[in-house]
């Protein structure tokens, strides 16, 4: 609420005093100003009082009628990549994500059509994108089998004004591409209501029943995020099997587990310096002589091998006893297998 004082007025002629006149004039607005302006809807009325003392000393007030302006709803939207940098990838990755930012900085309510265009030119190659995805639970961090895919004219995103959405797009990487290409899409976003020049209205179509009027952004926006294809990545897994003091598979004190360990590089060119290092679990007790790469016997004992037993120390702090192979340089395409047995305490 504001008020708007006008200077009373005193004339001296011929002797008489003129009547004293203060008006004021009070706004209310229906709803709180956001950032992206007074919401959409909204009335902006306005009222003024006048006050003064007539001529027989007596004071006196005059109310105006009250001017009631309904709000238009303002149609801007914001979309910017919210990943840090070229997305780092190899050729043929599936489900490669690229996240962008949604903001309404409009001041209505207002749903988006999202579109993604791969075919942009300036980079080396298309990525194919397989899904745009919603995060559902607003965290920012892509959820497989928790973040709603999305489906246009379906779920699209409604946004109050100033509210955002993170919108995830996956991708799968061409198996041509290779060591430092990179691929771009983009992401754009609609508003439903109307896009189009600046200034441009929708008649009766805004929140409240007002007018929709296109904003500077002409209701829509996209961003690009890039993709980066890296010479070579790796691939890691620890798989394990049982045999019990009886020639079965039952976990029981005394049974032999053992593990595997495989390392695959994946992409294109070298890995160099790869090493693998395992903790020997809590319960067991590691079987000396046991660690294998590729099927060959390395030692415990530091010497001119790739392998090592590093035993376990008390501490404090106590520290677990752990088995480590550096496997040096791997090429793509190539994968090391490295084994070794514990004992059931």
């Amino acid at each position: 609420m504001f008020e708007v004082h006008f200077s009373a007025i005193k004339n001296v002629r011929l002797g008489m005093v003129a009547p004293l006149l203060v008006a004021t004039a009070t706004v209310t607005f229906a709803d709180e100003a956001r950032a992206a302006g007074t919401t959409a809807g909204s009335t902006i009325s306005n009222t003024a009082t006048a006050s003064y003392t007539d001529s027989g000393g007596a004071a006196r007030t005059a109310t105006s009628n009250t001017s009631n302006l309904r709000v238009d709803e303002l149609l801007d939207v914001t979309v910017v990549s919210a990943d840090p940098g070229d997305i780092a990838t190899l050729p043929g990755a599936t489900n490669q994500v690229a996240s962008f930012t949604v903001t309404n900085t409009g001041n209505g309510s207002e749903a988006y059509a999202l579109n993604v265009t791969t075919a942009l030119g300036g980079d080396q190659f298309d990525p194919t994108a397989t899904s745009v995805v919603l995060d559902t639970n607003g965290n920012g961090v892509y959820d497989a089998g928790v973040d709603t895919v999305y489906v246009a004219g379906t779920n699209d995103p409604v946004l109050a004004p100033d509210a955002a959405i993170r919108v995830f797009v996956l991708s799968t990487i061409p198996g041509s591409a290779t060591d430092g290409n990179r691929g771009q899409l983009s992401l754009a976003a609609a508003a439903k209501t109307a896009t189009g020049a600046p200034g441009t209205s929708a008649s009766g179509q805004g929140q409240g029943g007002g007018d929709a009027v296109v904003g500077t952004t002409g209701g829509d926006g996209s961003a690009t995020g890039t993709y980066l294809v890296q010479a070579a990545g790796i691939s890691f897994t620890k798989s394990s099997s049982v045999v019990d003091p009886f020639g079965g598979a039952k976990i029981v004190p005394g049974s032999i587990i053992t593990y595997t360990l495989t390392a695959s590089v994946n992409g294109t060119g070298t890995l160099t310096n790869v090493a693998i290092s395992d903790n020997i679990p809590t319960g067991t007790t590691y079987q000396a002589g046991t660690l294998t790469l590729q099927g060959s016997p390395l030692s415990d004992a530091t010497d001119a091998d790739a392998g090592l037993f590093v035993a376990p120390a008390a501490g404090p702090p106590a520290v677990p006893g752990r088995v480590e192979v550096q496997l040096g340089s791997v090429a793509a395409g190539q994968t090391r297998a490295v084994t070794f047995k514990v004992k059931i305490d």
